[in-house]
Protein backbone atom coordinates (compact mmCIF):
# COMPACT_ATOMS: atom_id res chain seq x y z
CA UNK A 1 0.00 0.00 0.00
CA UNK A 2 1.95 3.07 -0.79
CA UNK A 3 0.87 5.83 1.86
CA UNK A 4 1.87 9.79 2.17
CA UNK A 5 0.78 10.89 5.37
CA UNK A 6 1.54 14.78 6.25
CA UNK A 7 1.56 16.14 10.01
CA UNK A 8 2.44 20.14 11.66
CA UNK A 9 -0.19 21.93 10.56
CA UNK A 10 -1.94 24.11 12.55
CA UNK A 11 -2.83 27.93 13.52
CA UNK A 12 -0.14 30.27 13.61
CA UNK A 13 0.01 34.15 13.25
CA UNK A 14 1.87 36.10 10.66
CA UNK A 15 5.41 36.13 10.86
CA UNK A 16 5.75 32.87 12.52
CA UNK A 17 7.17 28.89 11.63
CA UNK A 18 5.96 25.88 11.47
CA UNK A 19 7.72 22.75 10.30
CA UNK A 20 5.37 20.29 8.00
CA UNK A 21 6.22 16.30 7.89
CA UNK A 22 5.56 13.68 5.07
CA UNK A 23 5.89 10.18 5.80
CA UNK A 24 6.41 7.72 3.49
CA UNK A 25 6.15 4.06 2.61
CA UNK A 26 8.78 2.83 1.77
CA UNK A 27 8.32 2.05 -2.13
CA UNK A 28 6.86 5.39 -2.58
CA UNK A 29 9.47 7.37 -1.60
CA UNK A 30 12.98 5.78 -2.56
CA UNK A 31 14.53 7.58 -5.51
CA UNK A 32 12.22 9.92 -6.08
CA UNK A 33 11.43 13.58 -6.61
CA UNK A 34 8.69 14.60 -3.44
CA UNK A 35 7.26 18.17 -4.00
CA UNK A 36 5.01 19.90 -1.45
CA UNK A 37 1.67 21.73 -3.14
CA UNK A 38 -1.40 23.73 -1.09
CA UNK A 39 -4.66 24.73 -2.20
CA UNK A 40 -6.85 27.29 -0.45
CA UNK A 41 -10.03 27.79 -0.83
CA UNK A 42 -11.88 28.58 -3.44
CA UNK A 43 -8.48 28.51 -5.37
CA UNK A 44 -6.32 26.01 -7.78
CA UNK A 45 -3.84 23.67 -6.13
CA UNK A 46 -0.27 25.42 -6.34
CA UNK A 47 3.31 24.50 -6.14
CA UNK A 48 4.97 25.22 -3.30
CA UNK A 49 8.13 23.25 -3.52
CA UNK A 50 10.04 20.11 -4.55
CA UNK A 51 13.57 18.25 -3.89
CA UNK A 52 15.08 15.86 -5.66
CA UNK A 53 16.42 12.06 -4.23
CA UNK A 54 19.94 13.29 -3.30
CA UNK A 55 18.29 16.76 -1.86
CA UNK A 56 20.67 18.74 -4.56
CA UNK A 57 18.30 20.12 -5.88
CA UNK A 58 15.73 22.20 -4.51
CA UNK A 59 13.08 24.45 -6.45
CA UNK A 60 10.63 26.46 -5.30
CA UNK A 61 7.71 28.72 -5.82
CA UNK A 62 8.63 32.84 -6.06
CA UNK A 63 5.93 33.40 -3.30
CA UNK A 64 7.59 31.14 -1.29
CA UNK A 65 11.52 31.57 -1.74
CA UNK A 66 13.30 32.99 0.78
CA UNK A 67 11.23 31.78 3.32
CA UNK A 68 9.94 28.41 3.03
CA UNK A 69 12.69 25.22 3.09
CA UNK A 70 12.15 21.35 1.97
CA UNK A 71 14.28 18.98 3.01
CA UNK A 72 14.25 15.32 3.02
CA UNK A 73 15.73 12.09 5.42
CA UNK A 74 15.81 9.69 3.14
CA UNK A 75 16.54 7.23 5.89
CA UNK A 76 13.14 8.33 7.43
CA UNK A 77 11.60 8.14 4.54
CA UNK A 78 10.28 11.11 5.80
CA UNK A 79 10.03 14.59 3.55
CA UNK A 80 10.01 18.35 5.70
CA UNK A 81 8.98 22.29 5.04
CA UNK A 82 10.22 24.59 6.70
CA UNK A 83 7.79 27.64 6.99
CA UNK A 84 9.21 31.11 8.49
CA UNK A 85 7.98 34.56 8.24
CA UNK A 86 4.31 33.12 7.50
CA UNK A 87 1.47 35.57 6.29
CA UNK A 88 -2.39 35.32 6.02
CA UNK A 89 -1.84 34.10 1.79
CA UNK A 90 0.01 31.17 2.65
CA UNK A 91 -3.33 29.96 4.82
CA UNK A 92 -3.86 26.29 2.83
CA UNK A 93 -3.84 23.24 2.93
CA UNK A 94 -0.86 21.51 2.07
CA UNK A 95 0.00 18.18 0.40
CA UNK A 96 3.07 16.46 -0.38
CA UNK A 97 3.16 14.10 -3.78
CA UNK A 98 6.00 12.16 -5.57
CA UNK A 99 6.88 13.31 -8.72
CA UNK A 100 8.24 16.50 -10.60
CA UNK A 101 7.55 19.66 -12.41
CA UNK A 102 5.32 22.10 -11.19
CA UNK A 103 1.90 20.95 -12.39
CA UNK A 104 0.00 18.47 -9.85
CA UNK A 105 -0.96 16.33 -13.03
CA UNK A 106 2.93 15.33 -13.03
CA UNK A 107 2.77 13.90 -9.43
CA UNK A 108 0.90 10.11 -9.10
CA UNK A 109 0.63 9.55 -5.38
CA UNK A 110 -0.32 12.01 -3.11
CA UNK A 111 -1.03 12.73 0.98
CA UNK A 112 -4.36 13.84 2.61
CA UNK A 113 -2.63 17.09 3.51
CA UNK A 114 -2.79 19.77 6.32
CA UNK A 115 -3.98 23.01 7.24
CA UNK A 116 -1.80 25.52 7.79
CA UNK A 117 -3.98 28.70 8.99
CA UNK A 118 -2.23 32.17 9.56
CA UNK A 119 -3.76 34.67 11.06
CA UNK A 120 -2.93 38.38 11.51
Amino acid sequence: QVQLVESGGGLVQAGGSLRLSCAASGRTFSGYTMGWFRQAPGKAREFVARITWSGDNRYYADSVKGRFTISRDNAKNTVYLQMNSLKPDDTAVYYCARGTGTVPSRYDYWGQGTQVTVSS
